[in-house]
């Protein structure tokens, strides 16, 4: 169970990093806002319900309670992403850009540096215990 948690801790990152990319797509798009950011919106609502399985999963497999919690701090971050786009929002009235509206936008990524960083020691702190948890082999 241990390696399938980290097998699925190592997906939640690599579903991190593929968001990074959707989100410089979509910043560098012709496409209007709307349709440029639809496939990050998407992927990162899947990435809240990923790190919800995958804190389930920890404590199924008996995790420490560190990456137990570690697992809920980036679904927790994944929501607070959700929070700051609306703070941001409320900023741009008129559809229009504001400087503190920008401001407050930047920490979305800031953020998800953040998630990117744990969702990474989640792997490996869990990879190292999945190994250490592993019997070795012998040698006939």
């Amino acid at each position: 169970m241990r390696r399938f948690f980290v097998g699925l801790a190592a997906l939640q990152a690599l579903a991190i990093v593929a968001q990074f990319f959707l989100a410089a797509g979509g910043a560098f798009s012709t496409a209007p806002n709307d349709e440029s950011f639809q496939a990050h919106r998407m992927l990162g609502a899947g990435i809240v319900l990923l790190a919800v399985l995958v804190t389930v999963v920890a404590a199924i497999a008996r995790m420490p309670g560190r990456l137990i919690g570690m697992s809920g701090l980036v679904a927790g971050l994944a929501v607070v992403q959700v929070v700051i786009r609306a703070i941001a929002s409320a900023f741009d009235g008129t559809g229009g850009s504001t400087p503190a509206g920008e401001l407050v936008f930047g920490l979305h990524a800031v953020n998800g540096l953040a998630i990117l960083a744990v969702a990474v020691r989640i792997v490996r702190q869990g990879g190292q215990m999945s190994r250490s948890a592993t019997p070795a082999r012998q040698a006939p």
